[in-house]
């Protein structure tokens, strides 16, 4: 009797000591946004959350609508995913969140930011993120064109662990503002963009006259990329995913899980993280906006 309650201690201490160990993963899925398919910020994350949930080294939680109302949100994380709406409608640019997020960050906490989560504004947030992420969106200078992008080659990096050279049509942001000289910054997606996504006229996201050289240049862009902070802390940064189908094509799906695992300091799989995604799947939690999906 005695050496079955020793053994029961036992199991219930490395139990504990097991989830502890977990890396836990915090996704902030913004407000639902633009139209049906597109900006699905909650359905985004808990697709994502699915994927991660089949492995035994992280642990993750999405909250939906924008900032957590849980005081002890971030009590845990090991990394922050942000999926939302940007610029001043940014989750991590009202109220003191900035500088909540910004002690995380002190403490060698990872952050993920997708699609329109990369913009902040320049009065607010962009110099932040270039410390906590490596890049930014940056109005009159970067660039939001649907365009299809092609991935022919990808760098060595934990991040593309099995993942190979595909091409996707998104809303790719690209002319991205960096870090001075990149100091620090790995390039993990890069491509050139065709001449086809400066058919718009000037604007805050539609074109300027720096970009336009660029393209005309064919100058190769960068539209996912890595940073390791001076304290350890790392962040990663990605700029398509305006459109939840993507999620289904399994090398853009990989690279994305293998960065929240990267930026949590979990071990990246050899060949990635391994998911599979129904169709069923991937219509689930879709935000009500109306219309066809």
């Amino acid at each position: 009797m005695k050496r079955n309650i020793i053994i029961a201690l036992a199991l219930v201490a490395f139990s504990s000591v097991m989830a502890a160990e977990k890396k836990q993963i915090v996704f902030i899925a913004g407000k639902p946004s633009h139209g049906p398919g597109e900006h699905e910020h909650r359905a985004g994350c808990l697709l994502l959350k699915s994927c991660l949930d089949k492995l035994p080294s992280v642990s993750a939680i999405v909250y939906s609508n924008g900032w957590p109302d849980n005081p002890n949100a971030f009590a845990h994380a090991a990394t922050i995913v942000v999926y939302s709406d940007g610029g001043g409608g940014h989750p991590l640019l009202q109220d003191d969140h900035l500088k909540t997020i910004g002690d995380l960050m002190n403490k060698g906490v990872g952050l993920v930011c997708i699609h329109y989560a990369v913009e902040p504004t320049k009065e607010k947030g962009e110099k932040e993120f270039l410390d906590w992420i490596g890049g930014a969106f940056e109005i009159n200078w970067s660039v939001n064109p649907t365009w299809t992008a092609e991935y022919k080659g990808l760098p060595h990096h934990p991040i593309t662990r099995g993942v190979k050279p595909f091409t996707i049509h998104d809303e790719w942001y690209f002319h991205m503002r960096f870090r001075d000289h990149m100091k620090g910054v790995t390039p993990i997606l890069t491509a050139i963009p065709p001449e086809s996504t400066m058919n718009r006229k000037d604007g805050t996201h539609e074109g300027n006259p720096a970009v336009r050289e660029a393209v005309k240049k064919n100058e190769p862009q960068h539209m996912a990329w890595a940073v390791e902070r001076a304290n350890g802390g790392r962040g990663f940064g990605w700029t398509g995913a305006h459109f939840h189908r993507n999620w289904f094509n399994p090398e853009f799906r990989k690279l994305v899980l293998n960065a929240i695992l990267w930026t949590a300091k979990a071990e990246v799989p050899a060949d990635g993280v391994q998911s599979e995604v129904t169709s069923e799947e991937m219509r689930q939690n879709m935000d009500p906006k109306g219309g066809k999906k």
